[in-house]
């Protein structure tokens, strides 16, 4: 692969947006806060430059729009005048939402491109089937033409930046308006992870979304339980044995309830782990090999019928004599030598008078 070093420049279009990249090889001397002329799929765009990195090696065959021109005052005094047509585009565009009945829709902001050409109609919804808005961007091209109307939707988040406000926790700027770039992905697990309440009031946004808040401080969370042990688990501590219930991460100390003295607070180096108690509940939990059912230390009683020695009781029909039935003939077998009374015994008996 072959690769060759440019300049690149990240560009943004708004004061607190995305960075877009572009290169900058054939403009010199180049430098931060310069006001360039870059196309883009929204047609001529102003853009404010961010970062330049100098001499990067990318590969030959990879495509990035270079920048056009630095602007001029010209191209400013340009980009006034479409703003002030940018409201009167956002005005007719909401009046005419409510004429047609469109229903939970909502007009964010318009923009027009830099020479004209374009205007991007930007809106939110809260329907789950597709909007038809064939009538409303044909109205709007009729009125602003020459001009391409484009719609586009945008989600709840990007509405939340654009419109901006204070936020949810207080601050007079929300965060995503103020210095967020890009939007990250929030889980639940993370207000779980934190402590943080799963009331829907603790952790949503003004965007109705969960709080992008609730990322900053979550490796932070992660990285400090982990060093801690787990609720449930038992711990042996200055003042006795007992089990943890509850876990402080950014303090670095663990509550552990012990027998007879209450829940007592602990640092995490005044702890250890009691290893050979677990094993052993783990031990009692398991259960035993076959044929191995004394394994726990249970004494199990011999069957009634093995013969541990002379006092071992017979058993007749594979059954215990104390379970036959009532009435059964409890007639000793023949083969017993208990005395006179066997019929072998009485046979010699007869002989002997013969």
């Amino acid at each position: 692969m072959i690769e060759e070093t440019r300049h690149i420049a990240a560009v943004r279009f708004t004061k607190v947006g995305k960075l877009y990249h572009f290169d900058a090889t054939n403009i010199a001397e180049l430098k931060v806060g310069d006001v360039v002329v870059v196309e883009t799929s929204r047609g001529q765009q102003l853009g404010e430059v961010a970062q330049v990195l100098q001499n990067s090696t990318l590969p030959n065959d990879m495509s990035i729009k270079p920048i056009e021109r630095v602007a001029t005052p010209r191209d400013l005094v340009m980009r006034q005048s479409w703003q002030q047509k940018e409201a009167e585009a956002l005005t007719y565009s909401r009046a005419r939402v409510v004429e047609l009945g469109i229903s939970r829709m909502k007009v964010i902001t318009t923009e027009y491109s830099l020479d004209g050409s374009r205007l991007t109609v930007l809106f939110s919804t809260e329907a789950e089937e597709k909007v038809d808005l064939k009538s409303l961007r044909q109205d709007v091209q009729r009125l602003f033409a020459p001009a391409q109307v484009e719609l586009r939707q945008i989600g709840p988040r990007d509405v939340a930046k654009v419109v901006g406000g204070m936020g949810a926790c207080g601050l007079e700027t929300r965060c995503c308006s103020r210095f967020l770039t890009d939007f990250s992905s929030i889980s639940i697990k993370m207000a779980k992870e934190q402590g943080i309440s799963l009331t829907p009031a603790e952790i949503t946004g003004m965007c109705g979304r969960l709080r992008c808040c609730l990322i900053y401080e979550y490796e932070l969370y992660v990285e400090a339980r982990a060093q801690l042990p787990k609720r449930n688990k038992r711990v042996i501590t200055p003042q006795g044995e007992g089990k943890v219930v509850d876990v402080s991460p950014l303090r670095g100390t663990v509550f552990v309830e012990i027998p007879e003295l209450g829940v007592r607070e602990f640092q995490k180096d005044d702890l250890q782990p009691a290893q050979e108690l677990e094993n052993l509940e783990k031990k009692a939990q398991m259960p035993c090999p076959a044929g191995n059912e004394g394994c726990r230390g249970e004494i199990i009683k011999p069957p009634e019928n093995s013969v541990d020695g002379e006092n071992s009781k017979p058993v007749e029909n594979n059954r215990p004599a104390d379970k036959r039935r009532d009435g059964e003939n409890r007639r000793p077998p023949e083969n017993r030598r208990d005395g006179g009374d066997s019929r072998r015994d009485g046979e010699r008996g007869d002989r002997k008078h013969r």
